[in-house]
């Protein structure tokens, strides 16, 4: 019998193959077939070698939010994967401003930008070209959440502009467990609507994970973030 992440494994290119599926379709009935929404494979406590399978599948991004777990993944996976091209690290989850500097040096994107500290630790990062940067707005009135207030974005999102090492891809968000999904995620089509008189670039969305992608699709969503609907269960951990 094939493990999870085996290159032969039916059950991991299935789970793939229904997702890649309902992508499509979620996106030809919001008019937007020809515009696809990336998608970011969430790996977190799954092991590099499920990485490298997905890659034989075709996948080519794939998100983390645990360090030092995400750091030793994508060492690892580059090893697997020999001389061929590495692929997108995105780092999906909350950041310790102490921790920032270290994620910079291997991810290719950042999605939890979400206060000024953060921005500061990240101007004086060391890359051949700018870091790509979501700006992370909170849905909720728990600032444990995670994620910049209403009032504070317009700030936050001038700091990043104002930081040459950043780039600016857009908003990222979260849909609040037990709220409508389409209304969260309008929330977030409409707070992006709003930065673009000062950052008319940053018009990427990430936002959408495995229970209400499809949601986040309807409102625009550019950058999706699955995991379990993919990976299937995690592994325990030990």
């Amino acid at each position: 019998m094939a493990e999870p992440g085996d290159p032969a494994d039916p059950e991991l290119a299935g789970r793939l193959a229904r997702v890649r599926e309902e992508i499509r379709d979620a996106s030809a009935r919001a008019g937007r077939a020809d515009d696809l929404p990336a998608l970011i494979v969430v790996t977190k406590f799954h092991p590099a070698t499920l990485v490298r399978d997905l890659i034989a599948l075709g996948e080519r991004r794939f998100g983390e939010s645990r360090h030092p777990e995400s750091r030793e993944k994508a060492a690892a996976v580059a090893g697997l994967l020999a001389d061929s091209p590495a692929p997108e690290w995105h780092f999906v989850g909350q950041i310790q401003t102490n921790k920032a500097r270290q994620i910079a040096a291997y991810a290719s994107c950042l999605h939890a930008i979400d206060r000024p500290e953060l921005v500061n630790a990240l101007a004086s990062i060391s890359r051949p070209s700018p870091l790509d940067v979501f700006v992370q707005v909170n849905l909720t009135d728990d600032a444990g959440r995670g994620g910049v207030d209403d009032a504070g974005l317009e700030p936050l999102v001038e700091q990043v502009l104002a930081t040459p090492t950043l780039r600016l891809r857009g908003l990222m968000a979260v849909a609040p467990l037990g709220d409508d999904p389409d209304h969260a995620f309008e929330t977030v089509r409409r707070r992006s609507e709003r930065i673009r008189s000062i950052a008319p670039e940053a018009t990427a969305l990430s936002m959408g994970m495995s229970g209400d992608f499809r949601s986040a699709i309807s409102q625009g969503a550019t950058h999706l973030r699955i995991g379990a609907a993919i990976t299937g269960k995690r592994p325990r951990r030990p």
